[in-house]
């Protein structure tokens, strides 16, 4: 006899390879994938391409037509039960006659979580959920995080020699890691909603911070801390037109004529006299921002970690050593216990060319989303 679960997990798996199709172009929307099933026959597929067009269960369904009654229906995410640009889902999956819907996790926004499922259910429908739900929550960690911590996910990206050195010590940096290493980090810009660095990283490295990927179907927001009132705006990040927003303290002295494409933002410090970090998160959640990805020097990654804001470390190492006059990852505080040490758990470990990337996640973080 065919095991049902068995059969329920490999629906779903496709359904998230369809899902994951989106990871360019559906922010700040999640990532959705569905499939319908027929007489153990997939007769419909479909993925929410972009924000604003149809999500993924009316592509399945169009495409299974009038198969689709009596069939199940697996989906990634809960079908929506409100108008928002396009009508409801699960008023979708009811009008085709469906007889079964599996979910593999419900809608993280607590404000609809789990309208859809009643709605199904009330119809009459059988409503099974909970399958896959990890690897679903995996897929769409920045829309979760942003629903549930009002804070986008937030991963912070360094590149060292194998003895942990940015720069040598007159701050020459370019270029540590190989090519293949740049073009990595350039796919995961494109699959970010915003790139945060600060003033002094963007006017050392005359960074222009644009994902230069051949499927960046859109570019992240690039945002910028200059508390200082660094930037003339003349810079070369400035050239690109895509979105900027610069962020200010309250007493930063600016006196500028930004281009159109550049936002101000204010924040105020904390008593560290730095920006304060976790209201800048709780803005750009505001903002729609999904995921972060941050390219800066070892005193902004220092305190992003020490605001426990970091939810992932992706740190790549060359095979090169620069000795201990160089710059350093991380500026952290004068530890004098090892139980004060951040913890970190090794999530992938791969060779990049001849570099190797690790993505590291701090201690804390596990199980974050699911709590």
């Amino acid at each position: 006899m065919t095991d049902p679960q068995a059969c329920h997990q490999r629906y779903m798996q496709r359904a998230l390879e369809l899902a994951a199709q989106g990871r360019f172009s559906t922010a700040p929307n999640p990532m959705v994938g569905c499939v319908v099933v027929a007489d153990g026959n997939i007769v419909g597929e479909g993925w929410h391409q972009r924000a604003g067009e149809p999500h993924a269960e009316v592509y399945a369904l169009r495409e299974a037509g009038a198969s689709a009654k009596g069939a199940t229906v697996y989906v990634t995410l809960e079908p929506c039960s409100h108008f928002g640009r396009t009508p409801p889902c699960a008023d979708a999956l009811i009008k085709a006659g469906v007889a079964t819907v599996v979910v593999a996790m419900k809608d993280p926004n607590p404000l609809v979580s789990v309208e859809g499922i009643e709605r199904l259910r009330a119809n009459g429908n059988e409503v099974i959920v909970g399958i896959l739900e990890q690897q679903a929550l995996a897929l769409n960690n920045g829309f979760v995080a942003r629903m549930q911590r009002q804070r986008p996910w937030l991963r912070v990206k360094m590149a060292a020699s194998l003895d942990g050195r940015t720069a040598l010590s007159n701050g020459e940096s370019q270029w540590i890691t190989s090519n293949d290493a740049r073009r990595d980090v350039h796919r995961w810009r494109a699959q970010s909603s915003a790139i945060l660095s600060t003033a002094k990283t963007v006017l050392a490295d005359n960074a222009i911070l644009t994902a230069r990927h051949p499927q960046a179907e859109r570019q992240p927001t690039r945002v910028i801390i200059d508390s200082q009132g660094l930037l003339t705006g003349q810079e070369a990040l400035f050239k690109e037109p895509f979105p900027i927003i610069v962020v200010h303290a309250p007493d930063t002295i600016v006196e500028r004529n930004w281009p159109a494409h550049v936002e101000c933002i204010t924040i105020a410090r904390t008593n560290t006299q730095h920006i304060d970090l976790t209201k800048l998160m709780h803005v750009l959640a505001e903002n729609q921002v999904n995921s972060v990805w941050t390219e800066c020097g070892a005193q902004l990654a220092g305190a992003l970690l020490t605001a426990e804001l970091v939810d992932e470390l992706v740190l790549y190492l060359a095979p090169k050593l620069m000795g201990h006059h160089g710059h350093g990852l991380l500026n952290l505080p004068a530890f004098t216990h090892m139980s004060q040490v951040p913890e970190l758990t090794l999530k992938d470990v791969r060779q990049v060319a001849d570099d190797v990337r690790i993505i590291a996640v701090p201690r804390r973080v596990r199980g974050d989303l699911t709590s």
